[in-house]
């Protein structure tokens, strides 16, 4: 098994985030209602682990009929030690007593010192039960023999059953193996090497519960209900409302809701989970937002764009047939070209000044025209006009010329004379 470069700790303190636990003692009732007991057939077929029960400081992957959430995690294979443990862990490693366990008891326990001792387990699709039976400590197997179990539920509660405990949980020996009695998780990220280009892999424990070892005797029992998590929600509008969960934030390019603290963190950080859920909300990605579903398997890319609304109808223009890709992190966007409306804006209004003050130019070089026919000044204007320049018509009134029309020049109408510009 490879080793683990590094191994960190980033505890939530609030213990009761995942789980809710309870314990029970010799007089309690529940106590014998939580013990699976193996020798009844009902229960389903029982299976001793031939390896297991003849080795020390050993563990086997065992796959579940049934998906077990842990964490809000669901797992289909998990991994029985002969140290009173469970490893609920995707990658296996020489640090398996570290976090992503489910330990009833874990301590140095050696099932090979004795033909008594066995690790058994049975799975009828509601419940898997593995039992440590008669199983001793190594060093110290003459003080007595352990037998417990650890069940896990489908429901995701787990539970923990006490027969025998020799002696206290308090003076078994840590030096040559950790002594744990709880549950424990971890992510995986991969964090840059300095003597290398490959990257380094380290596990943080971000939770663990702790049960209090005193009250582990014989014939008592724990409970562990598993609490929702921000990873049971399916969309973003349960994942920022619902009251059965807090500091859930939604990652739209990944689907997914968490609190960015569980076994997806390498995920959560390459796709910058959090820094896309900054003051965005569940309408801006309805709306088709800057970083509405993506699908992760697909990267991020320059030439994979799409129209943010269908093309104009009609023939392809200069302006119409061009796009402007925006650029923000990695996310590519495209829409039309930005418009500048002050400008336009501007044009239109010196545009319509310039036309007022040649109309009344014109009208005012009409009037006198037609009032001084033979004046030199303005048949030298009518003679010297461009035929090419566009005509201007007014109908002659006594007290104002207003615009009525705009034809063709060449032709004339009563009452109407031309006039244009040199």
């Amino acid at each position: 098994m490879p080793d683990l470069v590094r191994y960190g700790l980033c505890l939530i303190e609030d213990a009761d985030r995942y789980y809710s636990w309870r314990s029970f003692g010799p007089d309690d009732p529940r106590t014998d209602e939580l013990w699976v007991d193996l020798n009844d057939l009902g229960h389903g077929q029982v299976r001793m682990h031939g390896i297991l029960s003849n080795t020390h400081r050993q563990a086997a992957k065992v796959a579940l009929s049934f998906d077990f959430p842990f964490y809000g995690h669901y797992l289909r294979q998990i991994t029985i030690a002969t140290g009173g443990f469970i490893f609920m862990g995707a990658v296996t490693h020489r640090m398996l007593t570290a976090t992503q366990y489910i330990a009833p008891l874990m301590a140095n326990f050696d099932p090979s010192f004795s033909k008594e001792s066995t690790v058994q387990y049975l799975d009828n699709g509601e419940v898997f039960v593995v039992q440590w039976e008669r199983v001793r400590l190594h060093g110290r197997e003459a003080e007595g023999a352990y037998t417990f179990q650890a069940a896990l539920h489908l429901t995701g509660t787990i539970t923990f059953s006490y027969r025998d405990i020799p002696l206290p949980v308090e003076v078994i020996s840590s030096a040559e193996h950790q002594v744990k009695a709880g549950l424990s998780d971890a992510f995986m990220v991969n964090l840059p090497s300095p003597q290398s280009s490959d990257a380094q892999r380290q596990l943080y424990e971000y939770h663990r519960v702790d049960i209090d070892t005193t009250k582990i005797t014989n014939n008592s029992a724990f409970e562990f209900t598993a609490l929702p998590t921000c990873l049971k929600h399916d969309s973003c509008e349960l994942c920022l409302s619902s009251n059965l969960t807090s500091g859930c934030t939604w990652c739209n390019v990944l689907q997914r809701c968490s609190d960015g603290m569980d076994r997806h963190r390498q995920e959560w950080l390459d796709y910058a989970c959090s820094e896309e859920a900054k003051d965005v909300t569940c309408e801006d990605y309805s709306k088709g937002g800057p970083d509405s579903s993506i699908d992760p398997s697909v990267p991020s890319d320059s030439e994979v764009t799409t129209p943010l609304g269908p093309l104009p109808e009609g023939p392809a223009t200069e302006n119409n047939t061009k796009r402007v890709i925006l650029y923000s992190g990695k996310d590519v966007k495209t829409g039309p070209p930005r418009q500048h409306d002050g400008s336009a804006h501007t044009g239109v209004i010196v545009g319509v000044v310039a036309a007022l003050v040649l109309l009344l130019a014109l009208t005012l070089l009409a009037l006198y025209i037609n009032s001084h026919p033979s004046a030199a000044s303005p048949l030298y204007i009518l003679q010297r006009r461009n035929s090419y320049w566009p005509s201007m018509k007014f109908r002659k009134q006594r007290f104002h010329s207003n615009y009525a029309e705009v034809e063709v020049e060449g032709h004339e109408k009563e009452g109407i004379m031309e006039a244009g510009q040199c």
